[in-house]
């Protein structure tokens, strides 16, 4: 899908879009798919960004993925989330953790740390 799409996309459906890349990321990440799994992560990224540059910062729209089945799509909307929902988004990150749910409890604890730090802020 060409980011040139994204934009023509409602929320509901960007949202729906960076969930099936989630995961699509997911099953990638278990078959040991590097290419399609870093594929997958830059499209989600791009459709984060399309949610962003919508009016009002639209990427609230992913806070209810935190209830999500899947710790990689948990993971990937708490990070997106973590400038417009920074205590919910933390507590996803916390409770992945918590959860043991590897090899995103990992990255989960990862960037608690980093916040804790001050090595990443939240755009």
């Amino acid at each position: 899908m060409k980011v040139a799409d994204l934009g023509s996309m409602t929320v509901t459906q960007l949202v729906d879009r960076f969930t099936e890349l989630c995961l699509a990321q997911f099953r990638a990440e278990l078959f040991d798919e590097v290419a399609k799994e870093n594929r997958f992560i830059r499209q989600s990224i791009a459709v984060a960004d399309e949610l962003k540059k919508r009016d009002g910062d639209q990427r609230r729209a992913l806070v209810p993925l935190f209830g999500h089945p899947n710790p990689q799509v948990r993971l990937m909307a708490a990070e997106f989330t973590l400038f417009v929902a920074p205590t919910e988004s933390r507590q996803t990150l916390q409770e992945i953790w918590e959860r043991k749910e590897f090899p995103q409890a990992a990255y989960a604890m990862g960037t608690l740390r980093a916040l804790e730090r001050g090595d990443r802020k939240p755009t």
